[in-house]
């Protein structure tokens, strides 16, 4: 569904991304792990074309996208979960949802079974949300645009062990309806429960490929790469 293929991203004249490669089947749940400031939000840029690769191909469904503006590539079908939520703070949760509504599955209903919370919140408005509600709102959001391949970058940062794992049931939720997911994280025990493949990035490049399972059973190697 999705192949990222030895891109090369910079900021001005700083190079991010030296080379990375990988890719999402229909159905699975790839996650890319690293220490902060590795190169993983970078990637979602370059994916989405917020901040396009100068080298390498990201193609879609065999198509590449990596020339095209970000509204462009979300009509494709990419859904994005910022890291930061970024919701519309002064409109209510349900502005926030019907503003990006396309024909789909995904309808209000479809969210609100998912995040009953939002259900409950629809009237109130995005800075009136907590932490979590606005992370829930962020994911219903993107399900709104009624992607094939959902990207999320950090949805556990700042929540309660809580909120994480109600995070992680609805993305687990997604996983068994067949939904292919990216998840950019640092929470190793969330991701690993969830994904199919994972991807560890230091200092811009791929240094892990393979099983989530045996890089959470392997200690030497968690330390090395991720300091855990």
């Amino acid at each position: 569904m999705l192949e990222v293929s030895d891109i090369h991203t910079f900021y001005g004249s700083s190079h991010v991304l030296h080379g990375v490669s990988l890719r999402v089947a229909a159905g699975q749940v790839i996650t890319v792990l690293g220490r902060n400031g590795m190169g993983k939000t970078t990637l979602i840029r370059s994916i989405v074309g917020f901040t396009p690769p100068r080298r390498g191909t990201v193609s879609f469904r065999g198509a590449p996208i990596h020339g095209l503006r970000p509204f462009a590539i979300a009509r494709l079908g990419i859904g994005l979960v910022p890291q930061g939520r970024r919701i519309f703070p002064s409109l209510s949760v349900q502005e926030n949802l019907r503003v990006a509504a396309r024909p789909g599955r995904w309808d209000l209903d479809g969210v609100y079974a998912l995040f009953p919370r939002l259900h409950e919140r629809a009237a109130n408005r995005g800075h009136q949300l907590s932490g979590g509600e606005q992370q829930m709102l962020a994911i219903a959001r993107a399900l709104m645009t009624n992607p094939d391949l959902l990207l999320l970058d950090e949805p556990s940062e700042g929540l309660a062990p809580l909120l994480v794992a109600e995070v992680a049931r609805a993305l687990g939720q997604l996983r068994a309806q067949g939904m292919a997911i990216l998840l950019v994280e640092q929470n190793l025990p969330m991701a690993v429960g969830l994904a199919d493949h994972a991807y560890v990035l230091s200092k811009g490049r791929v240094v892990y490929d393979g099983s989530p399972a045996a890089l959470w059973a392997d200690e030497a190697r968690k330390a090395e790469l991720l300091g855990v």
